[in-house]
């Protein structure tokens, strides 16, 4: 079959090329739905540029994802062809999986984002929350199993639904090939995150996320580890851009991701959410039934719930935006008397306001992780021998930058000022303390 190529326009990366497979999926039905699922959420409360849609960020990581591993194999082809066996055959399949995983990775997002993932229900296996990569494994190998596998295209590939899901949550790790790719989609320095900076910075107006893409590409490589595994690194060329996608990062979760009226505003629509799901949540990715359920839901639906005002209270505060204000937050370090402190204030706000017009937001997320995961740089001993270094061990970078770690306490405006007051004297010890 000839396969056609065509382009989309898009506001970050220019044009963004597809054949008609890629075409295929991409209009399926559950695929349009992630038009209907804003990036961001409720962020557009604070920055109202954030109006980008699920839809145009994975293309965008398919697109970044493609380039990383044409760049990856132009540069290392001989190393790879030696060290792991591969051949034009094996480039071109994996170059494919990589593709569709990258567009199919966030199929599973239920409404506006990673506002709703506390509403997943309980994996029994893990007895963890199930994840959306979770509900997207389980949507790829059933609701698109058709169009991947019995595209008249894949007959020169031969690629199956599960290729692709193993490869997205992590499954596919009998193949030193599978490990490899796998870190284009998820890891320290993968597409998705390297898309979602420059979009979000993009549409929202700001300089926090962005950082020298070209110079990533330019840089990006393979080398092989003290285990023998083959893993995508930067040249130490590329050290510097490596600080630049953390801090990037860094900033971005403190001053848009972890906004304090952004995650009020995901208090409010977990409350809507709440009343409105049976049982309070979404329908676990265990059948196909459940999943048809699931993919119901989108930020429209909510919407309209939000609309009619069934709940009344949490929907006034989205539509009138009257939502719940800070009146207090904790440093980024604090200890176990602020803690105390803390118990101590919520069980004197439920007294004098009652239980529902406050609520305690935590957060806790690191920029950078130090462990078997780090950003390996592929440094050149003599010019002749290779060895792969730990990011952290080559920049300062990683080990200056304190993980986000906060309380925030939030009050209705009817409460603010008097919620405000008595928290604030019931904190006050932690000053003395200090002094």
């Amino acid at each position: 079959m000839k396969n056609k190529s065509f382009e989309i326009r898009d506001p970050v990366h220019g044009f963004i090329s597809l054949n008609e497979w890629e075409r295929d999926i991409i209009n399926q039905p559950d695929f349009q739905r992630l038009r209907r699922i804003k990036q961001l959420g409720f962020t557009d409360m604070v920055y109202p540029g954030a109006m980008h849609s699920r839809f145009e960020h994975s293309l965008g990581v398919m697109h970044i994802a493609t380039k990383m591993f044409d760049c990856i194999t132009d540069r290392r082809k001989e190393f790879l062809e030696k060290e792991l066996s591969f051949n034009d055959v094996g480039f071109r399949k994996d170059k494919m999986i990589v593709r569709l995983t990258g567009l199919l990775h966030d199929i599973g997002h239920g409404p506006f984002s990673h506002g709703s993932e506390e509403l997943m229900p309980i994996d029994p296996k893990s007895r963890k929350k199930y994840t959306h990569e979770q509900y997207s494994s389980a949507i790829i190998t059933t609701k698109f199993k058709d169009v991947i596998e019995n595209h008249p295209i894949n007959q020169n590939y031969g690629i199956k639904a599960q290729d692709i899901a193993d490869m997205l949550i992590g499954k596919s790790v009998s193949s030193k090939r599978s490990i490899l790719w796998k870190s284009l989609i998820s890891s320290q320095m993968d597409a998705d995150r390297t898309d979602y900076l420059l979009r979000d910075s993009h549409h929202i107006g700001v300089a926090y996320g962005t950082f020298d893409l070209q110079r990533l590409l330019n840089t990006i490589t393979v080398g092989i580890d003290e285990e023998n595994t083959a893993r995508i690194a930067l040249e130490y060329q590329g050290l510097q851009v490596a600080e630049a996608f953390i801090l990037a990062r860094y900033l971005m979760f403190k001053q848009v991701y972890f906004h304090h009226t952004r995650r009020a505003y995901d208090y409010h629509l977990l409350q809507v959410m709440k009343g409105v799901l049976k049982g309070g949540l979404f329908p676990s990715p265990v059948s196909v039934k459940n999943l048809e359920e699931y993919l119901e839901w989108d930020d429209f639906k909510v919407m309209g719930f939000i609309k009619d005002g069934r709940s009344q209270e949490h929907e006034d505060n989205i539509l009138f935006r009257n939502h719940f204000r800070k009146i207090y937050e904790t440093p980024s370090i604090y200890d176990e008397k602020e803690l105390e402190k803390i118990e101590l204030a919520s069980i004197e706000l439920s007294k004098t306001f009652g239980p529902t017009n406050w609520f305690i937001d935590s957060n806790k997320n690191s920029w950078y992780k130090f462990d078997d995961n780090e950003i390996p740089i592929l440094c050149n001993v003599d010019k002749t021998d290779e060895v792969l270094r730990s990011f952290s061990s080559l920049s300062k970078i990683p080990n200056a930058l304190i993980s986000l770690d906060q309380i925030r306490i939030y009050a209705s405006c009817d409460f603010r000022e008097k919620a405000g007051i008595l928290v604030n004297e019931i904190m006050k010890g932690r000053q003395q303390d200090a002094v």
